[in-house]
C-alpha cells in the first residue's frame, strides 16, 4: 500500500473522487445509469431543451465524449433530440419523463454511497465548490 500521507492534496482528491465514482456506479448499475449518465440528466433536467455542445460544457467534459453518451441514453428512452428551430445545424436535446423518474431514482440512491463518512461538513463542501467553480475547463 503506498504511503497516502505522504500523497499531495490533489493526489488525494483525485484518488478520492475516483474511488466515490466508482462506489456510485456500483449503486447505479441496477437502474441501467452510470454517473456520467446521471450528470448529465441532472444538466437537463435543471437547463431544460439544450444543445449538445452546451450541455458537454454544462457537465464539463469535450463536446466528443457527450455524442456516444447521448446516444446510449437516447436508445434507452431516457433522452430524445430534436431539430432546433432557431438553428436547423443543431439539436436540442430533452429529457424524458423515463429519465426524468431514473434521475429521481438516482438521487435516492446517492445519499447511500459513502453514508459510513461524513461528508456533510460545510468546510468540505466550500472546498469542493472552489474547486469546482474556480478550475479552468475548456
Amino acid at each position: 500500500m503506498p504511503d497516502m500521507e505522504r500523497w499531495p492534496t490533489s493526489r488525494l482528491l483525485s484518488t478520492a473522487a475516483r474511488l466515490v465514482e466508482l462506489a456510485w456506479n456500483d449503486k447505479l448499475r441496477p437502474l441501467g445509469l452510470t454517473y456520467p449518465a446521471v450528470l448529465t440528466l441532472d444538466a437537463l433536467a435543471a437547463a431544460g431543451p439544450i444543445t449538445p455542445g452546451e450541455l458537454a460544457r454544462s457537465v464539463r467534459v469535450q463536446a466528443q465524449t457527450m455524442g456516444p453518451l447521448l446516444t446510449r441514453l437516447e436508445s434507452r428512452g431516457y433522452i430524445r433530440r430534436q431539430p432546433n428551430r432557431f438553428d436547423r445545424r443543431s439539436q436540442l436535446i430533452f429529457i424524458t419523463d423515463v429519465g426524468l423518474t431514473l434521475l429521481e431514482q438516482s438521487h435516492r440512491q446517492e445519499n447511500t454511497v459513502l453514508s459510513a463518512i461524513d461528508l456533510d461538513s460545510e468546510d468540505l463542501r466550500e472546498a469542493l465548490l472552489a474547486i469546482v467553480r474556480h478550475t479552468k475547463f475548456n
